[in-house]
């Protein structure tokens, strides 16, 4: 069901068409089709569609035979700076080339060249623009994705080490107005932080992105079959944007950004080669103040500068951005163990009992923990950060392990530790500050405590010393 969902959302929400959503998902246009002619026929809402849980999806969706639907034929546009920034525009404005043709002989009646020569002098522009990279960008369409090769020294003030700030680029496809951000790192965080900036730079998200195939970013990209990271989709997910990674070995698909990557190296990092940087905040002031610069710039085969060009085609049609800025998520499959919690980090998180042994998927951010199974949420929780610590629920507990909570307290253990002794008392009170969640401490106190019965209390005194001394806190141990 997710990948149908994540069909219908391509295409019906973000208006892509069928060929690039089958594309991006690694299906046949055919499958599309059905995917999208079978929601039809349900006669509901998209949004509410999407809100549903998997199980409630799927039981909507009946399969049903149509024909697919075949791909429009793609347009094209001409003077030739204005056809081919009229040509950006063709998917919002249906204007294709022969009708630019037409215009052009109606402007020209006496004097004007046949279509094919008309089409042929186009086919000469496009190549005098970038030989090696013949495609038309749709205004606010893509924005490309990469880091430079060249990084920029950053010198720590106390020790004077050298560490590499990695410099983060993308361009948009029409108009090249180009962002650029430094970072510490190319992990996942600073690069979806780095995305996140670009969005806010630019005012608004395109429909795709197109990055490299770095790890941040694609898991793998082989032979045609993508899966991308998790934490990079589930952004997208968030500004309602597509993905679509430049193949491997294809230097086409992202010589955008590949130009844009040498000329913001030669006019902006070489620019700074002399400056001393003492953190990323300072390098990127600096170029922040340069990259004005560089998109005021003619560039002289349009006679405009990609601010311009920016403005005329590619912001209008940007997508707005959401109110609530994404918030960096990681994502975790766990197992529920017999006591009834996930372990994440070194710290258990609870879930309702009936979910022993279940599967489930684990979405953490700085301040929580969602766990859900089959795409519904059965525990939320605040994220711990003490190490072996637990977080428990009572709701989530058995009903003779609710009734063991309210019937025991730290207070009762401990009176009864205290009548053993010391060391006992100082045991206990040691495996309850272990396990951070008095509950789950309280079946291996009272074990212990119940040894004295069998053993006597002196027995249980001198082996609570020694395994204070050992730092032994389980029980199977103490026992043995």
């Amino acid at each position: 069901m997710r990948k149908i969902v994540e069909v219908l959302r391509l295409h019906l929400k973000l208006n892509l068409s069928l060929r690039q959503s089958a594309t991006l998902l690694k299906i046949s246009l055919g499958t599309a089709s059905n995917y999208v002619n079978r929601f039809k026929e349900l006669n509901i809402d998209i949004d509410k569609f999407i809100s549903l849980n998997e199980y409630e999806q799927e039981k909507l969706f009946y399969p049903k035979n149509v024909c697919d639907i075949k791909p429009q034929t793609s347009k094209i546009m001409p003077d030739y700076i204005y056809i081919h920034n009229e040509l950006k525009r063709k998917k919002q404005t249906k204007v294709t080339l022969s009708l630019l043709y037409e215009e052009y002989k109606e402007a020209n009646p006496n004097n004007y060249y046949g279509s094919t020569q008309f089409r042929e002098y186009y086919s000469k522009f496009l190549n005098k623009i970038n030989p090696s990279m013949k495609q038309v960008h749709i205004s606010g369409e893509k924005v490309f994705v990469d880091y430079s090769g060249l990084t920029m020294p950053i010198v720590n003030q106390r020790t004077g080490e050298i560490s590499k700030a990695q410099i983060f680029v993308t361009v948009l496809g029409a108009s090249g107005y180009t962002y650029v951000h430094a970072s510490m790192t190319q992990s996942t965080k600073d690069f979806i932080n780095s995305n996140i900036n670009a969005f806010y730079f630019y005012g608004g998200v395109p429909n795709i992105l197109v990055p490299d195939n770095l790890k941040a970013a694609v898991i793998s990209n082989k032979k045609g079959i993508v899966k991308l990271n998790d934490a990079y989709a589930d952004m997208a997910r968030h500004y309602g944007i597509a993905i679509e990674p430049a193949r491997p070995y294809k230097p086409q698909d992202k010589s955008k950004v590949e130009l844009g990557v040498k000329a913001i190296q030669r006019w902006i990092l070489m620019r700074l080669r002399h400056h001393t940087f003492f953190n990323v905040d300072q390098l990127n002031e600096e170029i922040n103040k340069l990259l004005d610069f560089y998109n005021l710039k003619k560039v002289r085969r349009f006679n405009k500068s990609r601010t311009e060009l920016f403005e005329l085609l590619d912001k209008p049609y940007l997508h707005p951005l959401r109110a609530n800025r994404y918030v960096y998520k990681e994502f975790k499959k766990a197992t529920v163990g017999i006591d009834y919690h996930v372990e994440l980090l070194g710290n258990g998180y609870s879930v309702p009992y009936l979910y022993l042994g279940k599967k489930v998927d684990i979405t953490y951010s700085s301040t929580s923990v969602v766990i859900s199974l089959d795409g519904n949420a059965i525990a939320h929780h605040k994220r711990l950060y003490q190490a072996y610590t637990d977080s428990t629920m009572k709701e989530h507990m058995p009903l003779e392990h609710q009734y063991q909570y309210e019937k025991w307290n730290s207070r009762r253990i401990l009176n009864w530790a205290n009548s053993i002794g010391k060391n006992t008392s100082l045991l206990m009170q040691q495996i309850m500050d272990s396990k951070g969640h008095e509950v789950r401490a309280y079946k291996s106190c009272i074990a212990i405590l119940s040894f004295s019965n069998t053993y006597g209390k002196e027995e249980i005194e001198k082996v609570s010393k020694v395994a204070l001394e050992a730092n032994i806190l389980k029980v199977s141990l103490i026992e043995a």
